[in-house]
């Protein structure tokens, strides 16, 4: 069936209809609806991201395009603006953060892949990122006097390094905030940074930062070979607090940097160049940051409703994590910058999905010679 659907339906496959719409009725999404269904808001929303469509007006007009394409994609017609504009103000953008959650743990299921350390254990990077918007048009989000924003703290999985959680909060909103809120399973490794300083919220998880104060319990051996300066068991807190447990304190040389970096960490088995090594992932988050803002709508909203800003960036969030799935299932090498470009390009094109994944410049197989090996030969026989 792939061969003569598009690749836009064949995306729309790891949402299944019938769990979307029991998320629609969970969250009563369409109690005021006259026509227009959220599965179609949520298709063109997916349009906005994945066909880089900037504005109403570009999502709208390139569905229109598309018009003879539209229907089996479950949409009827191409919506009209208002239409468009009114449901991203008035639908609750809960179901979109329902329909991330779903994906992810979909996406968790059908993928497995290679795990980058050895050991068993979880590893999660927590950080945030910052979205500026302009204070003018977005007036629940003021950040500074004539500056507005919202804040995305998130926990990235590295086994894929898939978007495990997030949350949108204003940006005021302090990460360590966030951060005392999630509960990790027993043996997950958290990567984080300073912003997440809180010492009673160290017994778990933690940095150590620059004027905090420590006394040295054991001074451990350093390894032959590596930039390991210092690795040390010491006792943080100061004459007003103590922590209770003790806290293992690394200082590793960074070549590129004029300061050696000190990393505060409860995991006393693992080995100094591991420990290292594990910080060194957290640079991912960053790429990801990065790859989040470059190749989705992000940056620019086609709503100034605070419920239409969530729904365009669960709409990304959404987006972003099923490139990622398809990276990983792709036996091409795809960097996520390529992948976006040239999908935009195929959205609506007839053609196998992973067939074109992992051989993206092959020519399709001719409709025509397919279809005449498949007609049988009739024998007429006079009489």
């Amino acid at each position: 069936m792939n061969r003569v659907c598009s690749i836009f339906w064949q995306l729309l496959q790891l949402f299944p209809r019938l769990e979307f719409e029991h998320l629609v009725r969970q969250h009563r999404a369409e109690r005021h609806a006259r026509g227009f269904t959220c599965w179609g808001q949520f298709i063109a929303m997916m349009f906005c991201q994945l066909g880089q469509a900037h504005s109403l007006r570009e999502i709208c007009g390139g569905l229109a395009s598309c018009e003879g394409k539209l229907r089996h994609l479950g949409l009827p017609q191409a919506p009209k603006r208002s239409t468009l504009a009114y449901a991203n103000q008035h639908r609750p953008w809960q179901v979109f953060q329902a329909v991330f959650q779903q994906l992810y743990h979909r996406c968790q299921s059908l993928l497995n892949p290679p795990r980058p350390f050895r050991f068993r254990y979880r590893l999660l990077t927590l950080d945030a990122t910052m979205i500026d918007l302009c204070a003018s048009l977005f007036d629940g989000a003021a950040y500074k006097r004539t500056k507005g924003a919202v804040k995305l703290p998130l926990l990235l999985d590295h086994q894929g390094y898939l978007l495990q959680f997030v949350v949108i909060t204003p940006g005021k909103t302090q990460e360590i905030e966030v951060a005392r809120r999630l509960r990790f399973q027993p043996g997950t490794i958290v990567i984080f940074d300073r912003a997440y300083v809180d010492y009673a919220w160290f017994e778990r998880l933690t940095r150590l930062r620059c004027d905090a104060h420590c006394r040295v319990r054991e001074e451990r051996p350093l390894p032959q070979r590596g930039h390991i300066l210092a690795d040390q068991i010491i006792q943080l807190g100061s004459h007003w607090y103590r922590q209770p447990s003790p806290l293992r304190r690394l200082v590793v040389e960074v070549p590129e940097w004029d300061q050696p970096l000190v990393l505060l960490t409860n995991q006393l088995g693992l080995g100094p160049t591991t420990v290292a090594r594990i910080y060194r992932e957290r640079w991912q988050v960053e790429v990801f940051f990065r790859a989040l803002k470059q190749n989705l709508r992000i940056k620019t909203f086609v709503g100034t409703s605070p419920n239409a800003l969530k729904i365009q960036i669960w709409t990304a969030l959404i987006a972003i994590l099923l490139l990622k799935y398809l990276q990983l299932r792709a036996s091409y090498g795809w960097s996520l910058f390529n992948l976006v470009a040239l999908l935009r390009q195929q959205l609506f094109s007839y053609r196998d999905l992973f067939a074109w994944l992992n051989q993206p410049f092959e020519p399709p197989p001719d409709p025509a010679s397919t279809q005449a090996m498949q007609l049988p030969l009739l024998a007429g026989v006079e009489a």
